[in-house]
């Protein structure tokens, strides 16, 4: 084995460790809430309906893909997601409209010479890209 496999089978070991402390910690976290309070099926009921615009939105194709581009790179213009991303601009404005309205990014607009509109994530954002990682991780392994 490689020293570069070595490392990769290392990182992921860490990464894996770090998920699983987390997500124990946030089951923990719920299970006190629960315990201390009891929720009536009605209440429950409400508390997931009111997760089904998110989940709606992120579960969209490309909304995931601008989060974690403007994760990776803090910042960018349309033209430069359009051309990462391989979308048309229809789409990314779309995509991008919609985001920012649910409070995921920040458009910022410099009004040169020339225009120019930026994107970044809001906390919201940053904190759902984080959060994402172990779903996906796990739903693909």
């Amino acid at each position: 084995m490689s020293s570069k496999d070595v490392l990769s089978n290392e990182l992921r070991r860490l990464v894996e460790n770090r998920m699983e402390s987390t997500l124990k910690g946030i089951e923990d976290t719920l299970q006190q809430i629960l315990a201390n309070q009891e929720m009536l099926l009605e209440d429950l009921k409400m508390s997931i309906k009111s997760l089904e615009k998110s989940f709606n939105l992120l579960s969209q194709k490309w909304s995931l893909e601008i989060l974690y581009t403007l994760f990776l790179r803090n910042v960018m213009g349309f033209n430069g997601l359009k051309k990462i991303l391989g979308v048309n601009s229809r789409t990314l404005s779309n995509k991008l409209r919609s985001l920012e309205k649910h409070w995921y990014i920040e458009r910022t607009v410099d009004q040169g010479p020339p225009l120019r509109v930026e994107y970044s994530l809001t906390n919201r954002g940053r904190n759902t890209v984080l959060l994402a990682l172990p779903l996906l991780y796990y739903s693909s392994s």
